[in-house]
């Protein structure tokens, strides 16, 4: 796995829950406006989608609720917990704080052309 994909992978939860602390949303919604958002930087699969939903879910992170459509299936839509909003909120100082300190170390290869290192 390449570091870009690792760190895009490390992600996941927060993004989610940013999403989703803003107004409960169904998983291909999420996929769709992280995917808008970021101008598809950050395009998830159904691999990793569903499978972090499930796990933040059964973490108590988010709670999910069935809803009636007027047409198609029935949606899983994901609302996020306190436990979730506590979570988003550590992991945003934590996310902030690491960018800062990466930023930092990365200074010293500012103006390198990415390949040619």
């Amino acid at each position: 796995m390449s570091p870009a994909r690792d760190m895009r992978k490390g992600s996941t939860t927060v993004l989610i829950l940013s999403l989703v602390a803003e107004r409960p949303m169904y998983g291909y919604q999420i996929a769709k406006e992280l995917e808008r958002r970021s101008e598809g930087y950050f395009d998830f699969k159904e691999g990793t989608l569903y499978p972090a939903l499930h796990r933040m879910e059964k973490e108590g992170l988010l709670r999910g609720e069935w809803q009636v459509v007027a047409e198609g299936p029935s949606r899983k839509y994901y609302h996020i917990t306190d436990k979730g909003k506590r979570a988003l909120v550590d992991v945003a100082v934590e996310w902030t704080t690491f960018s800062r300190k990466i930023l930092a170390m990365l200074k010293s290869v500012q103006g390198v052309k990415p390949g040619t290192m």
